[in-house]
């Protein structure tokens, strides 16, 4: 690797929004992230999937609402006031997905990222982009189009 490279590696930046699941702390490209609102009132969509909780009106768009616990494969939990749900684009279509808390909008070096290792905080590494090592935590990147297959985009696409 030349020193260009190396230094071009350093000089990326990820530009992260973090959200909690668990304990665990996770991060979603910025430029994937529409809005974050605190939660709505969501009505339930009959026979959708499990990870579907059901549709909200936002500013009179009708948008499809994932519990990523639930579509990750961590126990549902209930929600309080930290709970938020983050409105994402993902191959033209919106999404909303619950979160336990939304931490902050990092920006980190693409340096400090690692692949991750098969199963991490008891979830399938497919999902999982790289591993952000901070100072004093780890933080798993979520490609969010390999939490949602096309299949299931499309599905959840046609609720709007």
């Amino acid at each position: 690797m030349t020193e260009i490279e190396t230094k071009q590696d350093y000089d990326e930046l990820l530009q992260l929004v973090s959200f909690n699941l668990d304990e665990e702390e996770f991060g979603v490209d910025i430029l994937k992230v529409r809005e974050i609102n605190k939660m709505l009132q969501i009505t339930r969509v009959p026979n959708s999937p499990h990870y579907v909780e059901g549709v909200i009106n936002l500013r009179g768009r009708i948008i499809p609402v994932v519990d990523l616990r639930a579509k990750v494969g961590l126990k549902k939990k209930s929600y309080n006031n930290n709970t938020r749900i983050i409105v994402v684009e993902i191959a033209d279509k919106t999404i909303g997905f619950i979160v336990d808390k939304v931490s902050e909008v990092l920006r980190i070096p693409k340096n400090v990222t690692e692949a991750p290792p098969e199963l991490i905080a008891g979830i399938d590494s497919d999902y999982i982009t790289a591993v952000g090592k901070l100072e004093d935590r780890l933080l798993i990147l979520l490609d969010l189009n390999k939490v949602f297959n096309t299949e299931q985009i499309e599905l959840l696409g046609a609720m709007n």
